[in-house]
């Protein structure tokens, strides 16, 4: 069985003519998962034609807007339409579920509760299809980096960072990866080649990333070459491991 990467969303912090705010899809098989979801996750699982009690975990990086504004309107839905989700949704501050509710409240919804957990270091999932570890950064209060691991497959997933020198994880650089995804958004994406060089990663994906770090992106990639294959995200771009 493999694991499947779809890219819904791969904007900085607004939107875009062509590319929205950030949210990824992971599916193993039947089963499905987000890491953040910056815009409207839940028609893209629609339009797909892909059910939405299909999806198993939610895990978010950090509460930015750019990464949570699609999350109330997919609880909104599975508290009272798609009555037979049940994700695991994991917040880095667990007391945006009082927010979540009372906006649940303000309109009308949420009949039924969902499931909630905060976010730790170290192993934060796994029912046994994926395996979540997820690794504190410095972009904000309460940041995260996740690994997750499925059919021997593992992909890195950087969330924002404060520099690619300062709160990149350790035990990405040590472990062996299948797919690194980092944002440049906020530093030059230059900044990561010693870090892609010392790394044991068989492809990188650069997402999240803002118009002017483009070319910088594109040098990345030329400097890396001889080292491993760099790309740009785009919305909809589909990685199968």
């Amino acid at each position: 069985m493999s694991v499947r990467i779809i890219f819904i969303g791969t904007s900085h912090g607004v939107p875009e003519p062509n590319r929205r705010c950030s949210s990824t899809l992971i599916e193993v098989g039947e089963k499905r998962y987000f890491i953040d979801m910056g815009t409207q996750s839940i028609e893209e699982l629609i339009s797909r034609g892909m059910p939405v009690d299909s999806v198993k975990g939610v895990f978010v990086t950090h509460m930015h807007g750019d990464h949570t504004n699609g999350l109330i309107s997919f609880i909104d839905l599975c508290t009272w339409y798609f009555k037979t989700a049940d994700p695991l949704i994991m917040l880095p501050e667990i007391n945006a579920v009082e927010v979540i509710n009372s906006w649940l409240s303000a309109t009308g919804s949420g009949p039924r509760t969902l499931r909630y957990e905060e976010t730790k270091e170290g192993v934060c999932y796994d029912d046994g299809t994926l395996r979540v570890t997820a690794f504190r950064t410095k972009h904000n209060r309460c940041s995260y980096a996740y690994i997750v691991e499925a059919e021997g497959k593992a992909v890195m997933f950087s969330g924002d960072l404060a520099g690619p020198s300062k709160d990149f994880p350790e035990t990405a650089v040590k472990t062996r990866l299948d797919l690194m995804v980092c944002e440049a958004a906020h530093f030059s994406a230059l900044e990561y080649e010693p870090v892609f060089r010392s790394s044991d990663v068989g492809k990188v994906i650069i997402n999240h990333y803002a118009p002017w770090n483009v070319p910088n992106i594109m040098k990345l990639a030329e400097n890396l070459k001889d080292v491993v294959p760099v790309r740009m995200a785009t919305d909809g771009l589909e990685i199968v491991l």
